[in-house]
């Protein structure tokens, strides 16, 4: 059976507070919260790829890794390195790619992720 992930969410405490950190801090924009009234869900304006969403769940963290591949990733660690959390610090892997992970304010993991060219 052939698959396409099409979208991924993580557990979060408190809604407002993780949409704030996700906007302020990364950079995300929300693009839909869910009930209209009192929301408990949103999700984040996507490019290519799954969609990614939070949601309250007495569940957090989430237990996985949520991986984003980003371009100028060096730029984006030196803006992020001070203001989070660091599970790995930016770093070449042996397997042609430059990756950091940070958690966020439930200790979700976060890597942001770029292949290296050759």
């Amino acid at each position: 059976m052939k698959t396409k992930l099409t979208h991924v969410r993580a557990n979060v405490s408190d809604l407002q507070r993780a949409i704030e950190w996700y906007e302020d801090v990364l950079g995300f924009e929300v693009h839909t919260t869910y009930p209209e009234e009192n929301p408990t869900y949103a999700d984040f304006e996507e490019g290519i790829g799954a969609c990614f969403s939070i949601m309250v769940n007495e569940h957090v963290p989430s237990y996985g890794r949520f991986n984003f591949e980003a371009e100028g990733i060096e730029g984006f660690w030196n803006l992020l390195k001070d203001k989070v959390d660091i599970v790995e610090p930016l770093f070449t892997t042996p397997y042609g790619t430059t990756k950091f992970t940070i958690k966020d304010l439930d200790g979700n993991e976060l890597g942001f992720t770029k292949k290296d060219t050759v």
